[in-house]
């Protein structure tokens, strides 16, 4: 049985299917649902069509790096930082660049 945020959710999408934010909060809650597939859907679509919503790829980087696909995880790092760079978005790019840094074995402290 679905929760009734996912319910919410999903007849907000029927009435605007095009929302960056209830795609973005769809992914988000099939993520903490565990539902892999369903993520990658809403994550990959925001990334196609609303490529400026810098807030995905952090969270798609990190759903391929739970899945154990790091190199594209580095790759939707990189495309991230580009997109916050063009937005003057530095928090966010701060964010990217950081897990972009700690999937390529770049964060290392000194002892």
């Amino acid at each position: 049985m679905q929760n009734t945020r996912l319910t919410k959710l999903l007849e907000f999408l029927e009435s605007d299917p095009n929302d960056p934010f209830v795609l973005y909060a769809l992914a988000t809650e099939y993520n903490a649902a565990e539902q892999t597939e369903q993520a990658f859907e809403y994550y990959l679509k925001l990334v196609s069509d609303h490529p400026n919503y810098v807030g995905t790829y952090y969270h798609l980087g990190k759903l391929y790096e739970k899945n154990d696909r790091t190199e594209e995880a580095i790759r939707i790092y990189q495309l991230g930082m580009n997109e916050s760079k063009n937005k003057r978005d530095m928090h966010s790019f701060s964010e990217l660049q950081g897990a972009f840094n700690a999937a390529s074995g770049l964060d290392y402290e000194d002892d």
